[in-house]
């Protein structure tokens, strides 16, 4: 017999809905949501998992990681930094580019982990 992954009948806690409604409703989550979609992308993806191990790169060198036009990296840089994941510098002619604090290089490493573990535990 196939295990479904729904309810088989309605039941509702309401007291504990309500009170996670509450809490859900309070909290800016379209905001967190456009977080993980600045990250969904590969190349922005890869560009702050290398911001994560270097603390700052020129754009120059982002373009070079991520085999990419400077005008592509500078793109998927400014649509970070637009998301509040990244910060950057300008040094004469060169513009360097970080992560904007240690909760973004948190949450990519966390990302990086739980996929590991996941990728571990389907073989």
């Amino acid at each position: 017999m196939k295990e479904t992954d729904i309810c088989e009948v309605a039941c509702v806690e309401d007291e504990k809905v309500n009170r996670l409604k509450s809490m859900v409703l309070s909290h800016n989550t379209s905001k967190v949501a456009e977080i993980f979609k600045a990250l969904s992308d590969q190349t922005r993806a890869k560009i702050a998992y290398a911001l994560t191990i270097e603390e700052e790169l020129c754009v120059c060198d982002v373009a070079n990681i991520v085999d990419a036009s400077t005008a592509t990296a500078s793109h998927h840089l400014r649509l970070l930094k637009k998301q509040g994941l990244a910060k950057f510098r300008k040094k004469g002619k060169l513009v360097y580019y970080s992560l904007d604090d240690h909760h973004v290089k948190q949450l990519i490493e966390i990302a990086l982990t739980h996929q590991v573990e996941v990728e571990e535990r389907d073989w």
